[in-house]
């Protein structure tokens, strides 16, 4: 852990930026300038520089991208390595061979040891200190010392200030000598394959993971967004004598990045940097001993981001396992507590370490003992919910006994993220406080020796919120305001309840600021994150924590996360995706050991809904590959080896997924097989959430041939969307969804509108820029909008008197239910040309020739509350 700038208190002496590091530079120009040279060692035993550019550890670091310990020994007297402000801290630099140790030159920053020692040790466990002083002064200090070693540290034993250690340099001077340790050959084996493999982004998602680089398979690729500064790492499982990596490079390679090495994820030392990268394949060379690898990107060789086909890493073959972080234990008490320190906690039940493998909980309560045996196949020990009321006592005890926990929920206003359930002022609105106060006390009270809970989690994304209801100023009051009552509710639960822990749960780590700062009796952090999972670790590092975490939500990329397809809606993954997407999750909270506490993933729900296609592992009551991949993730039996596993879509297409035309018979395409041979029945839905936001499923009529569907198109227009589902008799499901656009029928002749100026009462700029020349421009992906009200008009100039035959109007869903369509040859005086007052939106087409320059929709009574909206005004001759 490191503290950012802003945690410190001012510090009076200069800051360790240009001021210092100029001073540094000056007074080594003076001391040239006037002829001081440094005393010659006797000849016959000339000590050299051993340390420069070796590699080096640290028990910690104040800012890892500022202050990393390999700055003491990189030969720059403008870098340093600073520890963390405590006393005992250490710096040991490894010589690579045993060597006799002569004299160690310290060059302190203005934090210096007054206490320290220097010490060597031949295999970095043992150690004999040669050096110990009480009274250092700081500045630079030669100590002329006798020793032998390969390893040397200095170990810190008490600070002269407020702050930690800090060197610019440490100069290790000697001979080379005795046995060298064996360093063996490097060997052929790729130890990263496989392994869990985390990055600062991914282009794509799923599609572009962390782990794609070390799958083995050279036809996929980790892919960061568009930017330099990225990074990616993998967690080879113990610690390695690592000899050389290979970079395969796609087209978009790294120009200047740097190999790290770290012992335990957080601490990172270079063992290689590249300034001339060429892409391609990249062997490099290098020498140290880490079980994190990390590829520290930093400028792109392309327009592109960074992407990898594959990185392997080879060793030695000299291994030394390296545990995880020790889980504490604690006493058979029958508490739930957050226990452990700084980066190696653990969540305890009744003294044991209880690593939440959960799920979030969709159906009612009273239905769990029907769902418990599900649950246990995927390993589920946890559910969470996000209201807790009188309701909650018959889950809570069908859940204790099946041997699970429960998170228990109480919502806050606004909820969910969008302003969900108002928008209460947490500075002034006292009544609400209070309230939402006795409901939460009501409920812990009521539950606090319930064997069904394992914590209590005060709001749900309110902090994100917040951003919907209020602005500037006045939004960072009413989000401090509300984190402050979040931990006036902890501090009322552990007066109440001091035998469960209190989280509370942001869709965001812009949240933990506001935890960090004014809920500090939280006992941990709650977060709802999906495509972002993995960036959750590198963003507690650089935010200096003191908090653990738990992933309240997770799994594949949410809606609001991926791109949009070609008729501009979100472009949901495959089966295969979302599944990813869960395994993708877990890997990034297994690789923040000691820090993240596991995860309730998103969602255990019945719903075969849009959301719950999306998200649901069991719609239906049918499982999904999304169901089995977590219960491998968590170690239920359901992910074991032979399992009856759902049907899998090799591919689905809709060849017309643009021109749909209303009413008419279209195509899909869907290739499905069932890995266990089982007959699959076949069904197709379709849903209209993007044309009128209904969330349900209604079924399609369809016929198939083979993998071919001829599907009915709906009436409405506007974007659909098609899934098919693949049964397979024996309880699995797999589903598969692609949008198209209805789109209204051809009219004969020419539309002679197309193109051509056209002018409005109004148009909606502030849902959309809804102008009225979207109303010609041939697209039924764009439209126009009026204001709310009943009289507006759209004209169209054809730029000359011309005869026409037909007119077709295409609604948008806020249609004209009456209007008058209208002629003009001068656009000053008009005639009506026909009348309609009963219309009902979709397709109007009328058949009422006339002759006119100008065209005119005059809009006398809408259809909604909204205005008039329409995708498409033609005009055929």
């Amino acid at each position: 852990m490191f503290t950012t700038a802003t945690d410190r208190p001012t510090r009076n002496a200069p800051p360790p930026g240009r001021s210092r590091r100029l001073l540094g530079v000056l007074t080594a120009a003076v001391l040239v300038a006037a002829g001081i040279g440094i005393p010659a060692v006797a000849a016959q035993a000339e000590p050299v520089l051993l340390s420069q550019g070796k590699t080096v550890t640290a028990s910690s670091v104040e800012n890892a991208d500022y202050t990393p310990a390999s700055a003491a020994v990189d030969g720059n007297a403008g870098t340093r390595w600073a520890s963390t402000a405590s006393d005992a801290q250490w710096l040991t630099v490894d010589l690579g061979a045993t060597a006799q140790v002569n004299q160690v030159v310290l060059t302190w920053e203005a934090a210096y040891g007054s206490g320290y020692q220097i010490r060597t040790s031949e295999n970095g466990t043992s150690w004999t200190s040669i050096y110990s002083t009480t009274t250092g002064k700081g500045g630079k200090e030669t100590l002329d010392v006798t020793g032998s070693g390969r390893y040397v540290q200095v170990l810190g034993t008490k600070r002269a200030t407020g702050y930690g250690y800090s060197l610019w340099e440490v100069q290790v001077y000697g001979t080379p000598g005795g046995t060298q340790p064996p360093t063996g050959t490097c060997g052929t084996a790729n130890v990263a394959q496989g392994r869990t493999a985390t990055a600062s982004s991914s282009e794509q998602g799923a599609g572009t993971a962390a782990g794609l680089a070390v799958d083995g398979n050279a036809g996929t690729r980790w892919a960061s967004t568009f930017a330099d500064n990225q990074w990616w790492q993998v967690d080879l499982g113990a610690s390695q004598a690592v000899c050389n990596v290979t970079l395969s490079w796609e087209g978009a390679y790294g120009k200047t990045f740097r190999v790290q090495g770290s012992a335990d994820g957080t601490t990172w030392t270079t063992l290689s940097t590249l300034t001339n990268g060429t892409g391609g394949t990249q062997s490099i060379a290098l020498t140290g001993t880490a079980r994190h690898l990390r590829l520290d990107l930093q400028t792109r060789g392309t327009g592109y981001g960074f992407s990898l086909w594959e990185v392997a890493v080879r060793t030695t073959g000299t291994t030394t396992p390296t545990p995880d972080p020790t889980s504490p234990t604690g006493p058979a008490d029958g508490k739930v507590r957050v226990a452990g320190s700084q980066g190696n906690w653990a969540l305890l039940v009744n003294g044991q370490p209880w690593v939440t493998k959960g799920m979030t909980w969709g159906p009612a309560p009273a239905d769990f003992p029907q769902h418990a045996a599900n649950l246990k196949a995927m390993g589920v020990n946890t559910i969470r919910t996000w209201g807790t009321d009188a309701g909650s006592k018959v889950l809570l005890d069908a859940a204790a006994a099946a041997g699970m926990r429960t998170v228990a929920g109480f919502w806050l206003a606004p909820g969910g993220g969008p302003g969900s359930g108002g928008c209460p002022n947490y500075v002034t609105d006292t009544a609400y406080k209070t309230s939402s106060m006795n409901d939460i006390v009501t409920w812990v009270t009521a539950y606090k020796d319930n064997p069904g809970v394992l914590m209590w989690n005060v709001g749900n994304e309110s902090l994100l919120g917040l951003g919907n209801c209020y602005s500037g100023a006045e939004l960072e009051a009413q989000r401090t305001a509300y984190a402050t009552f979040v931990n006036d509710a902890a501090k009322r639960i552990h007066q109440i309840d001091p035998t469960h822990p209190v989280t509370s749960t942001d869709a965001w780590t812009g949240a933990w600021p506001y935890y960090k700062a004014s809920a500090p009796d939280l006992d941990l952090y709650g977060l709802n994150a999906y495509n972002a999972v993995c960036d959750a670790k590198a963003t507690w590092i650089a935010g200096g924590y003191t908090k653990p975490y738990l992933i309240t939500e997770g799994g594949p990329a949410g809606e609001w996360e991926v791109p949009n397809d070609a008729n501009g809606v979100p472009d949901q993954g495959t089966d295969a995706q979302n599944a990813a997407g869960y395994t993708r999750a877990w890997d990034c909270i297994k690789a923040h050991p000691g820090v993240a506490l596991g995860a309730t993933l998103f969602h255990y729900g019945n719903e075969g809904d849009f959301g719950g296609i999306w998200f649901n592992v069991k719609p239906g009551n049918n499982k999904r590959l999304s169901y089995y991949a977590i219960a491998k993730a968590y170690g239920g039996s359901a992910g074991a080896a032979g399992v009856n596993t759902p049907p899998t879509f090799s591919s689905m297409t809709v060849p017309s997924s643009g021109n749909v035309v209303a009413g008419s018979t279209f195509t899909v395409t869907a290739a499905a097989s069932d890995p266990n041979g089982d007959p699959i029945t076949y069904n197709v839905l379709l849903n209209s959430k993007y044309v009128n936001d209904s969330g349900g499923l209604a079924p399609a009529t369809f016929t198939r041939s083979g993998t071919t569907f001829a599907v009915t198109a709906p009436q409405t227009l506007g974007v659909w969307k098609v899934y098919v589902f693949a049964e397979d008799g024996k309880g699995n499901v797999g589903v598969e969804t692609k949008s198209f656009r209805v789109v209204p029928p051809a009219v004969g002749g020419s539309n002679i509108a197309q193109g051509r100026t056209t002018t409005a009462s109004s148009f909606d700029p502030y849902n959309g820029n809804f102008t009225p020349s979207q109303a010609t421009d041939g697209s039924y992906a764009t439209r126009w909008a009026s204001n709310w009200a009943d009289d507006e008009w759209i004209q169209v100039d054809l730029g000359s008197v011309r005869s026409f035959s037909s007119i077709q109007l295409v609604w948008e869903s806020a249609f004209g239910k009456g209007y008058r369509i209208e002629t003009s040859n001068d656009g000053n005086a008009w005639s009506t040309l026909t009348t309609v007052t009963a219309g009902d939106g979709n397709v109007d087409t009328l058949n009422t020739a006339g002759s006119a320059r100008y065209v005119r929709v005059h809009g006398t009574a809408r259809g909604t509350a909204y205005g008039y909206s329409l995708y498409e005004l033609g005009v055929y001759a």
